[in-house]
């Protein structure tokens, strides 16, 4: 029985440099969220375990200013919630 060749997961916050992850931004935020909004976690995202607690603060701080939902109905999922 073969084993699967997976391609190497990266950090793509380590990729691009970036110092800071901004609560406000919430283009880059939606890479680290499911469709239904949750968090989605490192092994899936790639991210390094340093920017992954950064990214889990921001979008909880997103979340408190009510910028990204906490919660989306699975019976009425809406396509972009940020645009109603």
């Amino acid at each position: 029985m073969e084993r699967k060749k997976y391609s190497k997961k990266y950090c793509k916050y380590t990729e691009a440099k970036i110092e800071f992850i901004d609560y406000k931004d919430i283009e880059m935020l939606k890479h680290s969220l499911s469709e239904r909004y949750k968090i989605m976690p490192r092994r899936l995202t790639g991210n390094s375990k340093k920017w992954q607690e950064r990214v889990e603060v921001a979008i909880k701080r997103a979340r408190h200013m009510a910028l990204i939902p906490y919660v989306i109905d699975s019976k009425k999922v809406i396509e972009n919630p940020f645009k109603l």
